[in-house]
């Protein structure tokens, strides 16, 4: 309760200083009076939604993740405008402190804000409002394909061309439109590659979010197959469960619904891709997070059925797990595919100019490809949303990696 009041204080006293910029910067009451009645609604809905609201007992429903996007968005707003007001404050003190102390001024007095500094505070903060705002209507589905192409020394020369097509991060309890994960998911197929790998969080939290998809994703081709991993998501470990048999019954649930659209789900374990004479390792293993996510992941485990001489390629949900255990481990591995990150949804990318998110001050690989000790990652930017619904600046990724051999090349 005490958290609340304080977000509650908090959230009103940057409003009612953001009100002030609102009021000097317009001459129409109606203006001031919406924003007040906007900035109380958006605060109202979320109180409800995350306290007596939808289902107050699961996160990341849909109406709380939008209760929480409209938050952000006027919070945003409201920052943005406030720091440009007490930059302001500032020099006004000291303006109307120099005329007290040494001017001709009997009395301390501060002098008027200046109307074209609020219009400039709310006309920038307006754009960042404006993009949260538009990343919620078109910009968690402005789907995008990304292709690499990856040389290596040693890959088999049967698997020169060789094409993967890699999704990630599904969450599909956030999804709110079909028509556009239809065209998403056929966007995937247009890829024709060899093998579609998924590197795990088919869920929010519940294998039941995934039963409207279950069809539709279950159409997902590739020559090859489709294989899959599980992500922290998927083990529910974020939502109360009676007991631990429902929560266990829950993943297994989830594990038997990836069998049925057709995914060859690898649990620490391995597969082998093969050509004619040639092959490569497939290896997927559980999620392995640093921190506090879920460490299920055993490379040795899924690596026990393997050579160490393989070409190997590994699925591994959290790119954390590459650094920590993958390149110091004894086997060398080509190629890591990850997700995880999201990218946070929410950055500036302008291919071969900049590439930035608030997220790498948490991971120093989360999008796009790395390499170290001659080990590659990809980190999939995501194909779905969570939180914030929406997506700004870092678009969902279909990811297409063609394999070369740099002596054919």
């Amino acid at each position: 309760m005490l958290r609340w009041i304080i977000f509650i204080l908090i959230y009103l006293i940057l409003g009612f200083y953001a009100l002030q910029a609102v009021r000097t910067s317009t001459r129409f009451p109606w203006v001031y009076y919406a924003f007040i009645a906007l900035s109380l609604l958006v605060l109202g809905n979320f109180i409800y939604q995350f306290t007596v609201g939808e289902e107050p007992g699961r996160v990341l429903s849909r109406p709380k993740s939008y209760a929480f996007g409209l938050l952000l968005t006027m919070l945003t707003f409201k920052l943005i405008t406030v720091i440009f007001l007490f930059s302001e404050d500032v020099f006004r003190l000291f303006e109307g402190l120099y005329g007290k102390l040494f001017g001709s001024a009997t009395e301390f007095d501060l002098p008027q804000r200046r109307r074209f500094l609020s219009v400039m505070a709310m006309g920038i903060a307006a754009v960042p409002f404006g993009a949260l705002l538009f990343g919620m209507y078109k910009g968690k589905y402005n789907y995008k394909v990304l292709r690499y192409e990856m040389e290596f020394d040693d890959l088999p020369e049967a698997f020169h061309g060789y094409t993967i097509t890699q999704i990630s991060d599904v969450h599909s309890g956030s999804f709110d439109n079909r028509k556009e994960i239809e065209y998403a998911v056929d966007l995937v197929n247009q890829q024709k590659s060899d093998a579609i790998l998924f590197t795990g969080d088919m869920v929010n939290n519940k294998a039941e979010e995934m039963y409207p998809w279950k069809k539709l994703f279950g159409t997902l081709t590739a020559k090859d197959g489709v294989f899959s991993v599980l992500g922290n998501h998927d083990y529910g470990d974020y939502v109360p469960w009676d007991t631990a048999e429902a929560k266990a019954q829950n993943l297994q649930t989830l594990k038997d619904l990836q069998k049925e659209m057709g995914f060859d789900l690898l649990l620490n374990e391995s597969r082998y891709l093969e050509k004619g004479e040639d092959r490569i390792a497939l290896i997927g293993v559980e999620n392995w997070g640093k921190g506090g996510f879920k460490k299920a992941g055993d490379l040795n485990k899924a690596t026990a059925g393997i050579s160490k001489d393989d070409f190997k390629i590994l699925m591994s949900h959290d790119p954390s797990h590459w650094e920590e255990q993958v390149i110091p481990h004894e086997y060398h591995y080509h190629l890591t595919l990850s997700g995880h990150t999201h990218g946070m949804q929410f950055g500036i990318e302008i291919p071969g100019w900049v590439k930035w998110s608030p997220v790498k001050w948490r991971y120093k690989q989360w999008a796009g490809v790395y390499e170290q000790m001659g080990q590659y990652i990809n980190v999939n930017r995501g194909f779905g949303f969570l939180g914030y619904p929406g997506r700004v600046g870092i678009w969902p990724e279909i990811t297409v990696i063609t394999l070369k051999k740099k002596s054919l090349t």
